[in-house]
């Protein structure tokens, strides 16, 4: 018996990298999976389905149950299909793992409009289209008075978390996204959906473009050394986020290698309160000596 027996999953951007090993890993617990990915290049181009039914085939070759979706999660109607096409083929639908992504990396001075709108209509738009078509579906459910445990998945970065330059568009996306989950989950509680957000550190083709950071991740050269960057490991926190009775809801992890860390919304840090009305002197006084360690660097 696996642990997400009888669950129906939907895992956008599963052909490859860490969206594969959610898709592989909830399959063996059980799950049949709709293996949604556009198939295109990490920047978004071009369409290629193979990707998406080589995890299909590895799923059902495995005795597991799994089915293709190449539909795009940018577009209301795209993220709609997707939807349907779990009712469609499985006749039911318990979770959502939102994976998919691309990559638009450049300096602010440098971005164009569509650099910046394309990455944010994947990311951020994307996801909060198909939490919306699964949203009305459950509580179409819900107010049925059908028993609804139901789940959703969302992916963060360390960018959206931390910031990274070069990546306005990117980590401003998964920033929102980390915010968003936990509205919904504020929203949707009362229809039997969780909803969690995840920060995987993992190899991948978009950490693998980073700059400088492809040798350090790079697989160990000793098969029996222990590969803290392979995206396997991200698998089993979102296959937990997936199950039935699983507790945990508005809640935002990082997860790698062996380590898991949960993260709080933003924090206030530093506080001050005056006697009098805040004056330009007294507000420069008081918040100037803040420190801004944040700010790696500054003009002269």
């Amino acid at each position: 018996m696996g642990s997400l027996d009888g669950r129906v999953v939907i895992v956008t951007g599963a052909g490859r990298g860490v969206g594969r090993e959610h898709a592989l890993l909830l399959a063996a617990e059980g799950a049949r999976v709709v293996v949604n990915d556009l198939g295109g290049e990490q920047t978004g181009e071009g369409a290629d389905l193979t990707p998406a039914m080589e995890v299909v085939e590895t799923i059902r070759g495995a005795g597991g149950e799994a089915v293709v979706n190449g539909d795009s999660v940018a577009t209301w109607d795209g993220a709609k299909a997707i939807v349907q096409t779990a009712l469609d083929q499985f006749g039911e639908l318990h979770a959502v793992v939102n994976n998919a992504g691309i990559l638009r990396d450049r300096m602010l001075v440098n971005m164009s409009e569509d650099e910046f709108d394309s990455v944010v209509a994947v990311h951020q738009k994307g996801t909060f289209l198909m939490m919306r078509h699964a949203a009305e579906y459950w509580r179409g459910r819900a107010k049925a008075e059908d028993a609804v445990k139901a789940s959703i998945v969302n992916t963060t970065s360390t960018s959206g978390l931390h910031s990274n330059p070069g990546q306005t568009n990117y980590a401003a996306a998964k920033s929102a996204i980390a915010t968003m989950s936990i509205v919904a989950a504020q929203e949707l509680w009362r229809y039997g959906v969780r909803v969690n957000a995840i920060a995987p550190s993992a190899r991948t083709r978009m950490t693998l473009s980073t700059p400088g950071l492809a040798e350090r991740i790079a697989a160990p050269e000793d098969d029996d050394e222990f590969d803290v960057w392979h995206p396997r490991h991200i698998a089993p926190l979102v296959a937990w986020l997936c199950t039935e009775d699983c507790p945990a809801t508005a809640q935002v992890y990082w997860v790698g290698g062996r380590r898991v860390s949960r993260y709080r919304e933003w924090t206030a840090v530093d506080q001050a309160e005056s006697d009098s009305e805040w004056t330009v002197a007294s507000i420069g006084e008081t918040v100037g000596g803040w420190t801004t360690e944040h700010v790696q660097s500054r003009p002269s």
